[in-house]
C-alpha cells in the first residue's frame, strides 16, 4: 500500500512537472506579429480576412498575432502613408490588401496566400518576428485597445458618408467636378437635341473621335487587364484606382469587367464614325443616330460609375474619370453631328 502512494505521488509530481515546463514553454514560444491594411469596400481583403487568416490562427494559434488597420479611418490612413513611406512602396505595389510583417510586405488576395505561410513559418524558426518598424503603429494599437475609440475595426462595419468621401478627399472632390460636368453635358444635349445648327458654328475636328477612340480602347484595355488578372494598377498622385479596381464595382452583374465592356463600347463607336465616312446617303442618319446612341450609353453609364466612386466606394479612379470625360466629349460631337442637316442627295 505505501508502495502504490509512492508510485501516486511520483506520477503527480511528474504531471506536475509538466504542466509546468508546457506553461514555460508556451509563454517563451516565439511569435510572429504581423500589420494587415485592409478596406472595408474591398472584396479581395475580405476573401483574406475570411478565408486565409481564420486557417492561420487555426494552425499558429497565439504564435501569430495579426493587427488589422482599416484605411478609412483617419489614423488608419495616416498609419497606411507612414508604412508606404517606410518600406518605400513602389506605386504599382500601393493598395490594399498589403501585410506587413518584419522587413517584408506582400499586396493582393494571390502575394498574401502565397508567400505569408512560409513567412511564418520561417520566422518562428529564427525566434519569432516583432512589430513592423512603422511610425505610428503603437500609438494605433494603443488608440485601438481604448473601449472609448470611435475608428470603425472590423471589414464589416458600416461607414457613413462622410467616411467614405474623407478616405480619399482629393480624387473624390475631382470625381463630383467630373460627375457635374457630365450631368451637365446630357442636360446641355438634351436640351438641344434635334434643333437647328447655327450656320457659324465650328465644326469638330475630323481627327477628333478616331483619336478620342483609339485613347479610350487603350485606356479601357488596360483596365480590363487589371480585372481580369486582378494584379495593381499604375496609379496617379491623386486617387485611389486599386480601391476602384478591386471593389465589387469592377464588374458589371459579377460576371463582365467593366473594362471589357469599356473596349466593346468604344469599338462600336469607332465603327460606327468609320461607317459614317462611307456616305451612304440614306444610311447617313441611321448611322450618327447609332454613334450618339452608342455614347449616350457610354455617358449615362459613366454617371454611373463616376457616382459610386466618392459616395460609395469612398476612393476614385483616375483611369475611370478620364474614360469619363473622354466619353463625354465623343457624346458632345455625336450630338452635334446628329443634328446636322442632311446634304441633299
Amino acid at each position: 500500500m505505501l508502495r502504490g502512494q509512492k508510485i501516486i505521488i511520483a506520477l503527480l509530481v511528474i504531471a506536475v512537472g509538466l504542466i509546468t515546463f508546457s506553461s514555460f514553454a508556451q509563454a517563451q514560444s516565439p511569435v510572429v506579429h504581423a500589420v494587415m491594411f485592409f478596406s472595408p469596400t474591398c472584396p479581395h481583403c475580405k476573401e483574406v480576412i475570411e478565408e486565409l487568416l481564420p486557417a492561420l490562427d487555426q494552425k499558429y494559434g497565439s504564435q501569430l498575432l495579426i493587427f488589422g488597420v482599416n484605411t478609412y479611418t483617419e489614423q488608419g490612413k495616416a498609419l497606411y502613408e507612414s508604412y508606404l513611406e517606410v518600406y518605400e512602396v513602389p506605386a504599382e505595389m500601393q493598395g490594399v490588401p498589403a501585410l506587413v510583417v518584419g522587413d517584408q510586405y506582400m499586396v493582393g488576395s494571390a502575394d498574401i496566400p502565397a508567400r505569408f505561410p512560409a513567412i511564418i513559418d520561417e520566422g518562428l524558426e529564427e525566434g519569432g518576428i516583432d512589430w513592423p518598424p512603422i511610425p505610428g503603429l503603437a500609438e494605433t494599437m494603443e488608440n485601438a485597445s481604448n473601449p472609448e475609440n470611435d475608428d470603425p475595426p472590423a471589414i464589416s462595419d458600416k461607414m457613413t458618408l462622410k467616411d467614405k468621401f474623407m478616405g480619399d478627399l482629393a480624387g473624390n472632390i475631382l470625381s463630383v467636378l467630373v460627375l457635374a460636368g457630365m450631368l451637365g453635358a446630357v442636360t446641355y444635349a438634351g436640351i438641344n437635341l434635334n434643333k437647328p445648327q447655327v450656320k457659324s458654328s465650328k465644326p469638330y475636328p475630323a481627327w477628333l473621335v478616331p483619336v478620342l477612340s483609339l485613347v479610350g480602347i487603350g485606356i479601357a484595355i488596360y483596365l480590363a487587364y487589371v480585372e481580369l488578372n486582378q494584379v495593381e494598377a499604375v496609379c496617379g498622385p491623386v486617387g485611389n484606382c486599386n480601391t476602384v479596381q478591386q471593389s465589387s464595382y469592377a464588374t458589371l452583374f459579377g460576371i463582365l469587367p467593366v473594362g471589357v465592356l469599356g473596349v466593346l463600347g468604344y469599338i462600336a463607336i469607332l465603327i460606327s464614325w468609320l461607317a459614317g465616312l462611307l456616305d451612304l446617303a440614306r444610311y447617313n442618319r441611321l448611322v450618327k443616330l447609332a454613334m450618339w446612341l452608342f455614347t449616350l450609353f457610354g455617358t449615362l453609364f459613366s454617371i454611373y460609375l463616376t457616382f459610386l466612386e466618392p459616395f460609395v466606394i469612398g476612393a476614385s479612379c483616375m483611369w475611370c474619370l478620364s474614360s469619363a470625360v473622354i466619353m463625354t466629349i465623343l457624346f458632345l460631337v455625336a450630338t452635334k453631328q446628329l443634328n446636322e442637316p442632311e446634304s441633299a442627295s
